[in-house]
């Protein structure tokens, strides 16, 4: 069956008249009538006198529900408590597959705002908030729906709709996993999951055996001495069906072949950072973008992660061979981010540029996984903190980038999953002063806001802490999950 994004002629005119002003809102909505009947008597009506697009969608589909139910926050509450409060409003029930939506068997959580679906490292963070509640429920049956995605579609997809099923996002399965194993213990939750982590793994990794030194396939991509890394792609190259006018619009502007500009902007949703001048040819626009030639040094420190998740897994239960054969992996990985993403000049990690053969130069909030990972040496972590203080930290927190562009990823923007990252890699490595001094000034903001607003925003503007975050291709989203999840699990660490 078809979905709305398959319905040949009204999907392309709807989305370039945004028909509905936001792209996302047309590809989430239920049809009313098959497809095949909708697109036939679209091509026979769309010409007759008098026909209004508009009005032929609201006869055909139903508009997706609003996530806030009508819920309403009390800023004089402790922000704790209207967290607490959030996760029902927030929680959605299992659902069948229906439109474009995937149909998952447990209840979950979603972000909040447009994103009325499950998304794969949005949970991560959502779960750190979700374990100081208690939600140990919500915990399982989230990290359930995601073995779920996996042994249903090979992999876990960006969310649960069948226009994300070509992509996937940072792989944080294995996080999730360990965070569930220590409220249930390795030997409940290792047998689970293990080998749902070794077809994560398998699609990471897929088609690496195959390629040599300089080749790339997919995700993996084989560096000149041998040594095999990971990058950001989609398995497909066309327009993105929810952002369609935008990617349209945006290849008419470029001389660049429209299915690599497709691939790059769908491998940089992909990322988690849509957009962010990480992706870009320097002090270029987005239409530079080129994640498909950079290896990201995020992507390549979650990957070690799970590779040592698998191999501890696969110890756990007396597979000493396999444990063994993971652990080499992890290890080689570590060895080769060390190599090719430290940027000695800097003192910082980096994205490696294929092109360049160097570290791109771009300092970023990602630059912190090393620490995160426990791949950093001291000496190394040490350089990483003098860094963070001169060029990321800011009165709100640290910036996603020190890049100012206009996108949602870069300067001054400060997201949640960032300040986590920082905050407990520095913590990793006895740098305690600079993580707790990120915290105060991340939760100080959160605060700020809400006492405002009586919101929890997804992103947040961390050097004009009066203005609210800005960039993107949507208007700046609340709830939000992740921020919800964060700030949680910053105020345990620190007893605040």
């Amino acid at each position: 069956m078809k979905d709305i994004h398959e319905i040949s002629g009204l999907f392309e005119d709807a989305q370039l008249a945004a028909a509905l002003g936001d792209g996302k809102t047309l590809v989430d909505c239920v049809l009313k009538r098959p497809a095949e009947e909708i697109e036939k008597d679209y091509l026979l009506l769309k010409k007759s006198p008098g026909f209004a697009l508009q009005r032929f969608i609201a006869e055909n589909f139903e508009l997706p529900p609003s996530y806030a139910r009508h819920y309403e926050s009390d800023p004089a509450l402790p922000v704790e408590e209207n967290i607490r409060r959030l996760w029902d409003v927030l929680t959605r029930a299992p659902v069948p597959e229906k439109s474009s939506l995937l149909g998952l068997p447990f209840s979950y959580v979603v972000p909040g705002g447009r994103f009325r679906e499950i998304y794969y490292w949005d949970s991560y963070f959502t779960m750190l908030g979700l374990k100081e509640h208690g939600r140990v429920d919500l915990i399982e049956n989230m990290l359930a729906n995601f073995a779920f995605l996996i042994k249903n579609h090979g992999h876990i997809p960006n969310g649960n709709r069948s226009y994300y099923l070509s992509r996937s996002q940072p792989p944080f399965f294995a996080l999730m996993t360990e965070l569930l194993a220590e409220l249930q213990g390795e030997t409940r939750v290792y047998p689970k999951y293990r080998s749902d982590l070794c077809t994560e793994h398998s699609f990471w990794t897929q088609g690496a055996g195959g390629i040599r030194p300089g080749e790339a396939h997919r995700r993996v991509v084989r560096l000149p001495d041998g040594e095999v890394l990971n990058r950001y792609y989609d398995d497909s190259a066309s327009p993105r069906p929810e952002s369609y006018a935008q990617d349209v619009r945006l290849s008419a502007a470029t001389q660049r072949t429209a299915a690599q500009l497709y691939r790059d902007l769908r491998a940089g949703a992909e990322s988690g950072w849509d957009f962010s001048s990480r992706w870009f040819e320097k002090e270029s626009g987005l239409g530079s973008i080129r994640t498909t030639s950079l290896i990201p040094v995020d992507l390549n420190c979650l990957l070690y992660t799970l590779e040592k998740t698998i191999a501890k897994a696969e110890g756990s239960l007396g597979n000493t061979a396999a444990a063994a054969s993971f652990g080499a992996l992890a290890a080689d990985r570590k060895a080769a981010i060390l190599k090719y993403c430290w940027n000695g000049a800097a003192g910082f990690f980096c994205d490696y540029d294929l092109v360049g053969q160097k570290p791109s130069g771009v300092i970023s909030a990602a630059g912190l996984y090393p620490l995160f990972a426990g791949i950093a040496d001291q000496d190394q972590a040490s350089a990483a903190a003098a860094a963070t203080r001169n060029r990321l930290l800011k009165r709100g927190g640290i910036a996603a980038t020190d890049e100012r562009t206009g996108q949602q990823w870069d300067a001054p923007n400060g997201w949640a999953p960032l300040q986590w990252i920082a905050v407990t890699g520095f913590e990793k490595y006895g740098l305690s002063d600079l993580s707790e001094d990120i915290a105060r000034r991340w939760l100080s903001l959160n605060d700020r806001v809400f006492r405002e607003t009586g919101k929890l925003m997804e992103k947040y503007d961390v050097e004009d802490v009066d203005r609210p975050a800005g960039g993107g291709e949507y208007e700046s989203q609340d709830g939000f999950g992740w921020t919800n999840g964060v700030y949680m699990a910053m105020k345990r660490l620190y007893g605040l």
